[in-house]
């Protein structure tokens, strides 16, 4: 379950997917699979082949490229999460979902 952005916010992402761009779009996200992980941040792009080289130019596995819809992304979750949005400069996103969880605990 998503939940956290806006449409406005979901239809940028979806824009600059479409156009072969990476993309990123950070929000809430449960999913008892993943106890104590409570955000996700979906890297997406639609030129396969780019996504493919942005997952192995950061140490991840392309196989976990989810290609079944429009919008092929990859789930950025924990560590590496919150490493890639420091990287990138998305601190927004970053205090927004990922780093706001560790200041209330």
């Amino acid at each position: 379950m998503a939940f956290g952005i806006n449409r406005e916010e979901l239809s940028r992402w979806k824009a600059s997917v479409e156009r072969g761009e990476i993309a990123y779009l950070t929000h809430f996200w449960l999913d008892p699979r993943f106890p104590g992980i409570n955000s996700v941040t979906k890297v997406g792009c639609s030129d396969l082949d780019r996504l493919a080289r942005w997952c192995l130019d950061n140490g991840l596995s392309p196989a976990y490229i989810h290609r079944r819809d429009r919008y092929p992304h990859f789930d950025l979750i924990g560590s590496k999460q919150a490493e890639i949005l420091r990287r990138e400069g998305l601190l927004d996103q970053l205090h927004r979902f990922v780093e706001r969880k560790n200041h209330h605990q």
